[in-house]
């Protein structure tokens, strides 16, 4: 059965690549699993009919069959877990995997979408320099400890999982902060994300929804 995803009918991110479906297009991607999208106005993401899939009135959902499910991290893990090019046979690596995805939802993304969010809330305020410096340098704790546990390796954990795709994603929201910069070695890493055919037509994909939404 094609599963369906929702996505943004008009993206915020100007079609970067950084809307949440993305994890899931690409993780799509990397499986060889048709999918089909259903967009969704920022509207009708509010109504009680997308509510009933995804409670917080956010994008991405994922529905197939009589399975529906909201948050990329759970959504990518499911779709990891049917298949088994994105998760280890072995057992411990396969827990190392998911621990990698966990440590970039709950380690790592944290107080880059702080970031973020004050950039775009507070940025008119008397003490956002000093916020903004101090939440960089949150940051850069946390690139510091993953960029040596990183060290030479390509990937997290021996080959590419889904604990790296979920990563380069967290990762790729720091794109233009230059803070990934600063830490060669990561910003290699998620270079080689980037370079896989699969996140490549995943971003190709919700590219066009931006540039589609644009030119109409």
């Amino acid at each position: 059965m094609t599963p369906t995803i929702t996505a943004f009918e008009r993206s915020p991110d100007r079609g970067k690549g950084q809307a949440r479906d993305m994890r899931v297009r690409w993780a799509l991607e990397e499986v060889g699993q048709p999918y089909d999208v259903r967009l969704v106005s920022f509207s009708e993401m509010k109504r009680p009919a997308h509510r009933a899939l995804q409670p917080f009135g956010q994008i991405p959902t994922y529905e197939e069959g009589d399975l529906a499910l909201f948050e990329s991290g759970a959504i990518v893990f499911h779709i990891a877990e049917c298949n088994a090019s994105l998760l280890p046979e072995d057992a411990n690596a396969r827990a190392r995997a998911i621990t990698w995805m966990f440590a970039a939802l709950s380690t790592i993304e944290p107080p880059i979408l702080e970031r973020e969010s004050t950039g775009y809330l507070e940025r008119d305020k008397t003490w956002y320099a000093e916020r903004l410096l101090m939440l960089e340098d949150r940051i850069r704790n946390r690139l510091g400890d993953l960029s040596r546990r990183l060290g030479k390796a390509d990937w997290l954990d021996g080959a590419f999982s889904a604990g790296d795709l979920v990563m380069v994603g967290v990762l790729r929201r720091l794109n233009g902060s230059g803070l990934l910069e600063e830490y060669p070695n990561l910003a290699a890493y998620v270079a080689r994300g980037e370079a896989r055919p699969a996140f490549k037509r995943a971003f190709d994909a919700q590219l066009a929804v931006f540039t589609a939404a644009s030119s109409g």
